[in-house]
């Protein structure tokens, strides 16, 4: 599939998550403390809860409800409750545009 552009780079804040919904894909762009862009899938597999509402740190999202964070660059859980990935979607930045590819790498 086709990228497509989501809004100016500039409008995510670092430490920042934002929910997105691709073709019926919910997505959460992520802006890392380093200020890199990463898309994940946007429900956790513990819980069924939107990632895109937890907190952001450092390369990681973790989830409100119950706590098991997400790395943003692999979708795979560092803590538990979850053990099942996340899917991770290719973000590119054009002319400061962020630009998600909703088929997943991962």
């Amino acid at each position: 599939m086709t990228a497509v552009r989501i809004l100016p780079e500039v409008e995510l804040e670092p430490n920042q998550a934002f929910k997105i919904t691709i073709d019926g894909v919910d997505i959460a762009l992520v802006k890392d403390s380093a200020g890199v862009c990463h898309a994940i899938g946007d429900t956790c597999t513990h819980g069924d809860i939107s990632l895109s509402e937890g907190f952001v740190e450092d390369e990681s999202l973790e989830c409100w409800a119950h706590g098991s964070k997400f790395d943003l660059n692999t979708g795979k859980p560092l803590t538990l409750p979850a053990y099942e990935p996340v899917p991770v979607y290719p973000v590119t930045i054009v002319d400061g545009d962020i630009y998600i590819d909703p088929t997943p790498i991962s």
